[in-house]
């Protein structure tokens, strides 16, 4: 049994709220350095630098359309029952220099995105034209500078890119090469150490065996971190508490989280360990589910302690530890979920004084709400659409009410 003065009964006796504990799990936290990566892998990463662009794109006038280039001049008047005459005099492809110069009564063949030859002031398209070879006529005007793309109409130089603080986007990747901007600086990938402990844990992907069971943890806060712009790094142990100091005492991450051994019986050894190495600034919130969750700092690693139970773990990373690791890696604390607003078909009870985690189901407009308690029931959340977050100081949310629900997926319709 704990005794009197152990640390984790202190913390269950005077709880923190939600609010004292994402304080506490984001005090100190700042900005990770910037890291290099070539441009091919920037996509999904956070752009540590704005970037002003040091050339104009394109660095060249060029055709928008398959045709000819001509003097717009020698064109006026052009009609199909009055055709006039050009004399082709060259051609122009992408990626060359056209040799040709366009002068009265001549013009060049030119592809889509070839560059203009001097003299050139306008693209003919090829259906205002008839004939073919060393001679064709014009059977309609074309005005100066129609389907000619001038300098700097994409990017100009000097102009600002793309801000410092951006998820790149599969199109940000596109511009940043235009412009021939690499590599990119991004902020570096928080690497959060996952420790999970039990004995009676099996590895995943093995099934499970008698009074074993499989991690689900492990894979789980993996998937979450790796949501959340981090490099997860899994250590799975036994119950022993050698091997978990040394788990916790390892430097060279930037978060490290834990899964089980969180609350007060003999084998939750984590907030000793925790307090022992470092500092244990929270253990116990007034959260359901989640109560038994940690804040604690080891030699200047923040440490998140999270239940065990799966939906405990779960409620109490997207609460608490995704808000660190998305704020060293330069993203938004905030949850990341989309939110949609629905109507309760019936009521959600709560507790004043605690936060509530309630599952629900969206159904259109409505929303029944699927569970509050029972933190290892995993299929509680995967049978969920998202949650809705029951502040302390309600009683909960009587029937008929808006609610704000958090989806899991997509905006919770798909």
């Amino acid at each position: 049994m704990p005794q009197i003065n152990d640390i984790r009964m202190r913390g269950f006796r005077d709880r923190s709220s939600v609010d004292e504990a994402l304080e506490a799990a984001l005090d100190g936290i700042s900005l990770l350095p910037s890291e290099p990566v070539p441009v091919t892998g920037a996509a999904g990463r956070v752009l540590a630098r704005d970037v002003v662009s040091t050339v104009d794109v394109p660095a060249f006038r060029r055709s928008m359309m398959d045709g000819y280039a001509v003097r717009a001049e020698d064109t006026y008047g052009a009609t199909p029952y009055n055709p006039i005459p050009l004399e082709v005099v060259g051609t122009s492809m992408p990626g060359t220099v056209p040799d040709d110069r366009v002068t009265r009564g001549h013009c060049v063949t030119i592809v889509t995105g070839a560059p203009m030859p001097d003299g050139a002031d306008a693209v003919l398209m090829v259906e205002n034209t008839i004939g073919s070879g060393d001679r064709i006529e014009a059977t309609a005007p074309v005005p100066i500078g129609r389907n000619v793309g001038r300098v700097g109409e994409d990017v100009t130089v000097g102009e600002s890119i793309l801000n410092s603080g951006r998820i790149l986007l599969p199109q940000d990747v596109g511009i940043l090469s235009a412009i021939g901007h690499d590599p990119i600086k991004v902020v570096r990938r928080p690497i959060v150490r996952i420790i999970v402990s039990g004995d009676e844990l099996l590895p995943p992907g093995t099934s499970p065996m008698g009074t074993k069971i499989v991690d689900s943890n492990s894979p789980m806060l993996a998937a979450l971190v790796d949501r959340d712009g981090g490099t997860p790094e899994v250590v799975r142990l036994r119950d022993e508490e050698g091997a978990m100091e040394e788990a916790l005492g390892r430097p060279d991450v930037d978060v490290i989280v834990t899964a089980g051994a969180a609350s007060v019986g003999s084998e939750d050894r984590v907030p000793i360990l925790v307090d022992r190495l470092g500092v244990l600034a929270v253990h116990g919130i007034t959260m359901r589910p989640s109560a038994p969750t940690g804040i604690g700092t080891i030699g200047g690693v923040r440490v998140v302690i999270l239940p065990g139970n799966p939906v405990s773990c779960l409620a109490a990373y997207d609460f608490f530890a995704g808000p660190v690791v998305r704020s060293l890696g330069g993203r938004s604390p905030h949850w990341p979920d989309v939110s949609v607003k629905r109507t309760l078909e019936r009521r959600i009870v709560s507790q004043i004084g605690r936060t509530d985690y309630a599952r629900v189901v969206v159904d259109g407009d409505l929303v029944d709400p699927v569970a509050i308690s029972g933190s290892s029931v995993l299929s509680s959340v995967t049978g969920a659409s998202g949650f809705v977050v029951v502040p302390a100081a309600l009683e909960g949310y009587p029937e008929g009410s808006v609610v704000t629900v958090h989806c899991y997926y997509g905006d919770c319709d798909s």
